[in-house]
């Protein structure tokens, strides 16, 4: 019973971080609750005689919950996308997640990091975002972090870099979105889902060229009623097209523009590089936004 106490007074006392920090893994105030009690179920139960700083164990124990219902979250969301996914509506903000210069940063980025996360949702992993939440937003060592996630504290490190830089690409999307080859990407895209040949001609250069295709009327004739998947994004801050399955990047389609007309489309599909890239899908209208 005075085990169980203890731990009780120990919860009470970090009940507040635990809270925000299961609301800035899993962006949800209902399942943050769930997280929380069930991290409570847990540390009643557990043994807690080796526990030299309450405060670190307790929010392992959160981490460890949030990162099961993340991974559970993005399993349901693969099993129910269905063989091709529809053209989504991804709402985009424009956030801008302060640095680690000094105290005002980080709280700034303490306060704006669940937006931040939200719009980039499709492009962090469950790992990714608890390696970024937890040290950027909490503190903790990456020595800390490896074990939660069952990686080595470098990898844990690379991890919280890369889901940085895309939620840094998300605070720079409404500057980079602006931009005219943006509009005419998203103009192509466009076009080329309806199908209008007449529109596309016009993006077009009359000598562009996309893999073995050459010529501007050949490459419209090809991309006409396609890319009914593809996305507009920013690919590592330029304009570009993504195609997604099942959530995950598989073909990258980025264009070469020379006096507002399309002459280079490039198709890329290899794995490997896709996986380096930063990703930041847009919609229509962003370009407004700020």
């Amino acid at each position: 019973m005075a085990e169980q106490d203890w731990v009780s007074d120990r919860f009470a006392e970090h009940q507040d971080r635990l809270h925000a920090l299961a609301y800035r893994m899993l962006g949800s105030a209902g399942e943050a609750e769930d997280a929380v009690q069930e991290a409570w179920l847990r540390a009643s139960r557990a043994d807690t005689g080796q526990v030299e700083n309450p405060g670190g164990w307790l929010t392992t124990v959160v981490a460890r919950v949030c990162l099961n219902m993340l991974e559970a979250r993005r399993n349901r969301r693969e099993e129910s996308a269905g063989a091709l996914p529809p053209e989504p509506d991804v709402p985009h903000a424009s956030v801008h997640p302060a640095g680690q210069a000094g105290p005002e940063d980080e709280a700034l980025l303490a306060d704006s990091v669940g937006a931040a996360l939200m719009v980039v949702l499709d492009t962090l992993t469950p790992a990714e975002r608890l390696a970024f939440v937890l040290h950027d937003v909490f503190a903790v060592s990456f020595g800390e972090i490896g074990p939660i996630i069952g990686r080595s504290p470098a990898a844990a490190r690379q991890l919280a870099s890369r889901a940085r830089r895309r939620v840094q690409g998300a605070a720079d999307a409404s500057d980079a979105a602006r931009s005219a080859k943006r509009d005419i990407v998203e103009a192509f895209l466009a076009a080329a889902r309806g199908g209008d040949f007449a529109a596309l001609l016009d993006l077009l250069d009359p000598d562009a060229v996309v893999g073995e295709v050459s010529g501007g009327r050949e490459v419209a004739a090809f991309f006409a009623g396609r890319a009914q998947a593809a996305r507009l994004a920013l690919v590592d801050g330029v304009p570009a097209a993504v195609w997604s399955h099942l959530g995950r990047p598989k073909a990258v389609l980025t264009f070469t523009v020379d006096d507002d007309r399309i002459t280079r489309i490039d198709i890329d599909t290899d794995p490997d590089r896709l996986r380096d890239l930063d990703i930041v899908i847009l919609t229509a209208g962003d370009k407004e936004r700020r």
